[in-house]
């Protein structure tokens, strides 16, 4: 057991599960650390890509933290309620309920895309919960992962949270520690591993992996506003988030005016670099032999300008997912045709629609499996605190966030006080015929029979 687990296990023995009061405080004094510290987090962030835009650390890495602890706060009461269930007659008078119990200790392994969004969702989840928590930092944002180590201290102190650095050794024996749960985010070939090791010790997981996520423009869509909302979610960080478009599938309009719409959205460059060379290295893979069109001029350092890549279907350009300031191009003959590309591959995190009707959605939501269903934009879903977040099969199992995420890392226990009398004690061994006929009589069967076992 690593050192950190076996002191958060002490500190559970000695204190025991979080109260609700103590819970509130702790939401609160993180989201008042995430903001003192915003400036910090934001440089890190910067550091670490070798440029990342300030405006999108600002948005995607602190105020929706700060604004989700604050939102799991105020609702925390209510969530944490237990609920009266209904007692069949013959056990009269006695009382059920179920309640929302801690979990333990919840392990979180983050990825490097959002370093601190995606370590810090989970916490609160966990955290709300009641839970002490482990999180493991992704060794590619060094600084980030440093000063994520150095929050969890200051807002939530060591015997409540505690921070694990490290590089792919650590964090595989990071994955097979006896948690209570683990919340994993990252690829789906390393989430399968994740999910394997946790198996080991019967650990249960929540999986936020990648997702191809496909862009239906469907011939109601005004393709100017499609190609802005399209381009905005793909500019974002790059490209290198999980629910960015990856692929338009584009019905009832020509390559060309879609093309020509792109260009005039004025969305040629993202504002944040590609994280790495390697990343670098893989998308440059990714594309070769593609037909790129790129919507302008790369900037400085890794910030690769934005492109239109087109390939045949069983090109590796529809096979992986893309990660990156690249967006595939797929001209398809109608909706029919990309239900069927959709169903051929593995459910998405998300399925956005541009110009869809009521009866297309609703065709759309019976045909294909998808965590979101989304009309009109991308990417902004992920930061509505309220609304439970996480994919399907390939691309995740499991949801975070708001009271999904509360309610995936409680235990949901059963609590019952008998009476000393009741109805259902009149079948209590030994019993005589009355026993069975009082049976059947409950099931609606005719009178009559025996007790086995006896003559």
């Amino acid at each position: 057991m690593l050192p950190d687990l076996a002191a958060l296990r002490q500190v559970e023995a000695r204190d025991g599960p979080l109260s609700l009061e103590r819970r509130r405080a702790l939401l609160a004094a993180l989201a008042a650390t995430m903001r003192r510290r915003a400036e910090a987090i934001a440089a890190a962030a910067d550091a670490d890509f070798g440029g990342r835009s300030a405006v999108e650390t600002l948005l995607a890495d602190v105020k929706l933290v700060a604004d989700a602890a604050l939102h799991a706060r105020r609702h925390l009461r209510r969530w944490a309620r237990p609920r009266r269930v209904a007692v069949p007659f013959p056990f009269w008078p006695s009382r059920a309920r179920e309640e929302w119990v801690p979990k333990g200790i919840v392990g979180i392994m983050a990825p490097w895309n959002y370093p601190v969004q995606l370590a810090l969702l989970p916490a609160i989840d966990a955290l709300a919960a009641g839970n002490r928590l482990l999180v493991k930092p992704s060794e590619a944002t060094p600084a980030t992962a440093a000063l994520i180590a150095d929050i969890l201290a200051e807002a939530l102190g060591p015997e409540i949270a505690r921070c694990v650095q490290g590089g792919p050794e650590v964090s595989a024996e990071f994955a097979a520690q006896p948690f209570d749960h683990l919340v994993f985010t990252g690829s789906t070939a390393t989430g399968r591993k994740v999910a394997e090791a946790a198996a080991r010790n019967l650990v249960p997981v929540t999986l936020e992996l990648g997702g191809k996520c496909p862009a239906l423009v469907l011939p109601g869509a005004r393709l100017e506003e499609a190609a802005r909302a399209i381009l905005a979610g793909k500019a974002l960080n790059a490209g290198q988030t999980c629910v960015a478009p990856d692929t338009v599938l584009l019905i009832g309009h020509e390559r060309e005016a879609f093309l020509a719409a792109c260009r005039a959205t004025g969305i040629a460059r993202p504002e944040t670099a590609v994280a790495n060379d390697r990343q670098a290295a893989r998308l440059e893979a990714l594309c070769a032999d593609a037909r790129l069109t790129r919507l302008g001029e790369d900037g400085p350092g890794r910030r690769l300008a934005l492109a239109v890549a087109e390939a045949p279907a069983d090109h590796k350009l529809h096979q992986e997912e893309i990660f990156g300031p690249v967006l595939a191009l797929q001209p398809l003959a109608g909706l029919e045709a990309a239900l069927d590309w959709l169903r051929a591959r593995p459910a998405p995190l998300a399925v956005y629609l541009f110009g869809a009707s009521a009866a297309e959605e609703a065709r759309l939501a019976a045909a294909v499996r998808s965590g979101a269903i989304i009309h009109g934009r991308c990417v902004e879903y992920a930061g509505f605190p309220a609304l439970a977040f996480g994919g399907t099969g390939a691309s995740g199992f499991g949801r975070r966030n708001g009271e999904a995420g509360f309610r995936e890392l409680s235990l949901l226990r059963a609590r019952v006080r008998h009476g000393r009398w009741s109805l259902s004690r009149l079948l209590d061994p030994p019993r005589d015929a009355g026993a069975l006929r009082l049976v059947r009589r409950l099931l609606g069967l005719g009178l009559g029979g025996s007790v086995p076992g006896k003559p």
